[in-house]
């Protein structure tokens, strides 16, 4: 399993809401301050988007995407003279526990979902992100659009089973816009999604994903993906904001939270996998990184 998605299934994001948003011409709704993060794509018409303490307003057209990790208040509208619309006062007024899901033939329809991440370290992934990320390369859209048509097809002509449909193409949207937007965090260079798509970091990253027990060195590191201990060192830093060796650990304390969580492994047994010689070195390492023991965790 590569590095993202390994990372998304320890983080276990779970479906907060999931659905399409319609605004008439004109309309503007105002969200609150949210937990977790935001995808949702246009499927037709278009809209702006706005978050408090971003200077200027966005315009989304359809097939662009975008994603909000946890933030201010932000706004969609189709006029930017309009006086917004709180959320929970549209909600309630229509009746609605979670998704305003209309469709009009004028205006904008949205699709997607807000997703809460649940395991340790989820700033991992919603640290490295910027406070709007905007998918709009033609590229990329033709790249999500089986995934929005469908979904945007479920939504509006509601099937049995379909809430799960809905639910699950809301998160391909998700892993879709993640990796395409790692494509560009690759060219400025900076965050733990730019590392994945840089060939010799990510290398490195994938032989701590996929042997994490193992008695890595920024030596051996260096090694693996042809560099110079120190190039790689300063390389590493530079992009994913830590060193190696910091991001191992932290990568086997989030394997060790996950398996005391969800497996009847005995702790010396979890500690020699994640290659500590004792639980004892475990035990401390957890509780430095994590803020409690391991037993507390479990």
């Amino acid at each position: 399993m590569d590095p993202l998605s390994e990372l998304l299934s320890l983080l276990k994001p779970q479906s907060y809401a999931s659905g399409g948003v319609a605004l008439k011409h004109p309309l503007a709704i105002q969200w609150p301050y949210h937990e977790g993060i935001k995808c949702y794509a246009v499927v037709s018409g278009q809209c702006w988007l706005r978050v408090a303490g971003v200077a200027d307003p966005i315009l989304l057209k359809a097939g662009d995407c975008y994603l909000l990790p946890p933030g201010p208040p932000f706004s969609l509208s189709t006029d930017l003279a309009v006086e917004p619309i709180d959320f929970a006062l549209l909600l309630a007024s229509r009746k609605s526990k979670e998704t305003v899901a209309i469709t009009h033939d004028e205006g904008c329809f949205l699709v997607g979902g807000h997703f809460v991440l649940t395991g340790h370290y989820a700033a991992m992934l919603l640290g490295s992100l910027p406070p709007i990320v905007h998918i709009d390369k033609e590229s990329d859209k033709a790249a999500m659009r089986w995934s929005l048509d469908r979904m945007a097809e479920e939504v509006r002509n509601p099937q049995p089973g379909g809430a799960l449909i809905v639910q699950q193409l809301a998160f391909m949207l998700l892993v879709q816009a993640l990796r395409l937007h790692s494509n560009d965090a690759m060219s400025a260079g900076v965050g733990w999604l730019a590392a994945l798509g840089d060939k010799q970091l990510s290398a490195a990253i994938a032989c701590m994903h996929q042997d994490p027990g193992h008695s890595w060195t920024l030596q051996k590191l260096a090694e693996q993906v042809g560099m110079s201990r120190s190039a790689f060192a300063k390389h590493f830093r530079g992009t994913v904001g830590t060193t190696p060796i910091d991001y191992l650990t932290q990568w086997r304390m989030l394997l060790a939270c996950d398996r005391l969580k969800n497996s009847a492994d005995s702790l010396p047994r979890i500690a020699t996998s994640l290659g500590y010689e004792s639980e004892s070195a475990f035990g401390k390492a957890f509780k430095r990184v994590i803020g409690c023991s391991p037993r507390q965790h479990r």
